[in-house]
C-alpha cells in the first residue's frame, strides 16, 4: 500500500510531466502555427473542430473558446458525422482537427467528404507523419515525450499539450480581431465576465453634491461632519483653487485619535493622507477593484483635467454591481 509520500510524489510526477509537455510545444511555434491562424483568420464561414475520446472533449472546450473570443466556431462529432452529421460542414469553412494518433477511424471516415467539399484541414496532433497529417493542409505538432499516466497510456499529457496549442491559437486569434472588453462582454451578456467587462467607473463613481469634499484649512470637526453625512468614510481635501490636496479618511481618523494631539484641535491638511490613489473615469470597474485590493483601500477619487475631484468610487459599489 502506497504511503501518504508516495502519493504526492505521484501527483508531483503528474504536474511536472504536464507542465514539461506545454514547455516542449515552444520551440515548435513556427511557419506552420502562422499558417494555421491564417487560416482560421480568414476563413469566410466557420471553424470545425472535430475529434473522438479525450481530443473530442479538448476539441469540445476549444470550439467554445474560439466563438467566446470572435472565432464563430462549433464541434462535430466524427462519430455522428459518418452518420450525416458532416452536412454541416460547408465549402467556406475550416477543420481544425485533433488526433494524437492522426489514425482515428472516424475521423479518416469523414475524410473523403470534407475533401470533395475542398475545405481546409489543420490537423493537431502528436504523430507528424500519420495517415491525417498526410492529408492536411497544416500539420501542428503537439507531441509529446511521455504521457502522466503510470501506464504511459491514458492521455494525460498529450491533452494537456493538445489544449494549451489550441488556447494559443484562440488568443492569436483573439488578438488579431481586435476582441474589445465591450466585444467580449456581448458574448458573455449574463455571464460575470460580462459584467467585469461591461462597468466603468463613470458608471458607478458618485458625483456633484455626493462627493465628500472640505477645505484643507477645515476644522476636524467639519471634516468628521462631512464624512459622516456623505456616508463613504471618506472625504476630498482641496485647496482654496479647488485642486485635490489629499483625502481624510476613517483610517486616518483613528490614528490622530490614538496620537497625542485632541482631534477637534487640528485642520485636515494636518490629518489628511497626501497623493491619494486615483483613477481614471474610462477606466474599467474591475481595474479600480484591483487597485483597492492592492492596496487595501475601499475608495478612489476620480479628478478632472484641474485636479478638482470629480467623482469618488467606493468597493461597496463595485460590490453591487456583482462585478466579484
Amino acid at each position: 500500500m502506497t504511503t501518504g509520500g508516495d502519493r504526492l510524489k505521484l501527483a508531483e510526477r503528474v504536474l511536472r510531466l504536464e507542465a514539461e509537455g506545454i514547455l516542449g510545444l515552444l520551440p515548435r511555434l513556427d511557419a506552420r502555427f502562422l499558417k494555421a491562424v491564417d487560416l482560421l483568420h480568414d476563413c469566410r464561414g466557420r471553424v470545425i473542430v472535430t475529434g473522438m475520446g479525450k481530443s473530442g472533449l479538448v476539441g469540445r472546450k476549444l470550439a467554445a473558446t474560439l466563438a467566446s473570443t470572435g472565432t464563430p466556431a462549433y464541434f462535430l462529432h466524427p462519430a455522428e458525422g459518418v452518420h450525416g452529421d458532416v452536412g454541416m460542414v460547408a465549402r467556406d469553412d475550416v477543420v481544425l482537427a485533433i488526433s494524437n494518433s492522426g489514425e482515428t477511424d472516424e475521423l479518416l471516415a469523414i475524410l473523403p467528404q470534407l475533401k470533395r467539399l475542398g475545405v481546409r484541414l489543420i490537423l493537431l496532433t502528436g504523430t507528424p507523419g500519420s495517415t491525417l497529417a498526410k492529408q492536411s493542409d497544416v500539420v501542428l505538432d503537439a507531441s509529446v515525450a511521455e504521457e502522466a499516466c503510470p501506464m504511459n497510456l491514458a492521455p494525460t499529457s498529450s491533452t494537456t499539450a493538445a489544449l494549451a496549442l489550441g488556447d494559443a491559437l484562440a488568443m492569436v486569434l483573439l488578438d488579431l480581431r481586435g476582441l474589445s472588453p465591450e466585444d467580449y462582454a456581448a458574448l458573455h451578456p449574463r455571464g460575470a465576465l460580462g459584467w467585469r467587462a461591461l462597468f466603468r467607473v463613470a458608471d458607478l463613481m458618485h458625483t456633484g453634491e455626493a462627493v465628500p469634499r472640505v477645505g484643507e484649512d477645515a476644522p476636524m470637526a467639519e471634516v468628521i461632519r462631512e464624512m459622516t453625512d456623505k456616508r463613504l468614510g471618506v472625504t476630498t481635501v482641496v485647496d482654496a483653487a479647488g485642486r485635490l490636496v489629499g483625502i481624510c479618511t476613517d483610517g486616518d481618523l483613528r490614528r490622530v485619535h490614538l496620537s497625542d494631539a485632541p482631534i477637534l484641535s487640528l485642520r485636515a491638511r494636518e490629518c489628511m493622507t497626501r497623493a491619494p490613489k486615483l483613477i481614471g473615469r474610462e477606466e474599467l470597474a474591475a481595474k479600480a477593484l484591483q487597485v483597492m485590493e492592492s492596496f487595501a483601500i475601499t475608495s478612489l477619487v476620480i479628478v478632472d483635467e484641474a485636479h478638482r475631484p470629480l467623482g469618488i468610487i467606493h468597493l461597496h459599489d463595485i460590490l453591487r454591481a456583482k462585478i466579484v
